[in-house]
């Protein structure tokens, strides 16, 4: 019986979830409210309560699990790939960012909530916090792979590995933003590993 529960209430934090992730992209995190969701969820709003504290942490949650498939699809190049070149493990890590969010739905709608649906306000603060500290994962994870190239003579020189760390995530957020936007625009995956590779040339020694 308590697994039956415990299941029942999984079902139950996810129907949240979802219900939270649609109408966020529909009309915003700061114009949508608990109620609202706990409508679309067709569960009461002290149901939201039992799983989340606020409509930050429902957020975070809802990050975390949009964000699980980026996680593993991480891991499983780590564990696998040659770090003979790091500015391709470097490239890898970039092009697999913008190949999930084409692929996974979640993820590219979670994407689109952070960066064009969000309003960094005192009821949602911690999102603005989660996001920053999401950013300073990604620029640490990809300055340490240009720090590797710089040690082998990799990079130019006089690179500053913080600057080109900075500069790649800017690039591959601003191509994701841009794709979202307008997906007819370009082909994400095209057009972005054209852009990355130019980057990654501009890095490199001669």
């Amino acid at each position: 019986m308590a697994r039956k529960t415990k299941a029942e209430a999984a079902v139950t934090r996810d129907s949240i979830l979802d219900a939270a992730e649609r109408l966020f992209a529909e009309q915003g995190v700061s114009r949508t409210t608990l109620q609202h969701i706990a409508t679309a969820a067709g569960v009461t709003r002290g149901a939201i309560y039992w799983h989340f504290l606020d409509k930050g942490a429902l957020f975070n949650a809802m990050f975390d699990r949009a964000k699980m498939p980026m996680d593993e699809a991480m891991q499983v190049l780590d564990n696998q790939r040659d770090v003979k070149d790091p500015l391709l493990c470097l490239r890898d890590d970039m092009m697999t960012v913008l190949r999930i969010v084409v692929e996974d739905e979640k993820a590219r709608r979670v994407f689109e909530i952070a960066t064009l649906k969000t309003e960094f306000i005192d009821e949602v603060d911690s999102v603005r916090a989660r996001r920053r500290e999401s950013i300073a994962l990604w620029q640490e994870r990809m300055e340490g792979h240009l720090q590797q190239a710089q040690e082998k003579g990799m990079l130019r020189p006089g690179t500053s590995t913080l600057a080109a760390a900075q500069g790649g995530w800017i690039l591959v957020d601003g191509l994701i933003r841009n794709w979202i936007f307008e997906p007819t625009l370009f082909d994400l995956m095209a057009l972005g590993g054209t852009v990355i590779d130019t980057y990654l040339a501009g890095l490199r020694a001669s």
